[in-house]
């Protein structure tokens, strides 16, 4: 009987000690396969939508450049009354006026190449060689331009481009900065990388 009564002990340990071990690799082998669900990093990168809050961005202002969008960096400029009066008195400066070549999606192709005039949405890199601009927003006179109006500069080569991304005359750059998809969410928070629904 005691026997008897041992190997039953030992048949309740071993079977107890196997249902756990079994679900511990169960367990094991689960978490791995849902998390690969999840886009991984590099996915991400390829192209995933990144939302940005501009509720702190000033007028006068540029949130960037931010490495946020397939590797790109992307500029975010919040642009005074000034300077959007100031695009309209540019187009006999400008290579490509009217982004005749699409550097920007259908929603953006207006003067102001964006859903939302005050706020401008650019891929900083420059279409010479993909330098990165450096934003020079205010109207006032600089080095390279006497009569600036606000926009970005290419220290590399000397592309200059407006505060629509538009490629000046005479530049080594021969298009218009790229604006990337992009949507408002809410009045504070952009979408870039999708087109989306305009709030």
């Amino acid at each position: 009987m005691s026997e008897d009564g041992t190997d039953s002990g030992r048949r309740r340990f071993l079977l107890g000690s196997t249902s756990v071990v079994g679900a511990a690799g169960v367990v094991g082998a689960v978490v791995p396969f849902v998390g690969s669900w999840n886009p991984s990093a590099k996915a991400r990168a390829a192209g995933a939508p990144v939302r940005v809050d501009i509720s702190r961005i000033e007028e006068g202002s540029i949130l960037g450049p931010i490495p946020a969008w397939r590797g790109r960096p992307i500029f975010v400029v919040r642009r005074t009354q000034e300077a959007l009066d100031a695009l309209a008195t540019l187009d006999s400066d400008l290579q490509d006026p009217n982004s005749e070549q699409p550097e920007q999606p259908e929603y953006a192709d207006n003067q102001y190449r964006s859903r939302n005039p005050e706020v401008l949405v650019l891929i900083g890199l420059c279409p010479h060689l993909f330098c990165s601009p450096t934003p020079r927003l205010a109207i006032r006179p600089e080095p390279f331009e006497q009569d600036w109006k606000g926009g970005f500069y290419c220290p590399c080569h000397g592309s200059k481009f407006d505060l629509a991304g538009r490629v000046y005359i005479g530049s080594p750059a021969s298009r218009n900065m790229e604006v990337p998809p992009h949507f408002f969410e809410s009045d504070n928070i952009l979408v870039i990388g999708e087109d989306g629904v305009s709030a």
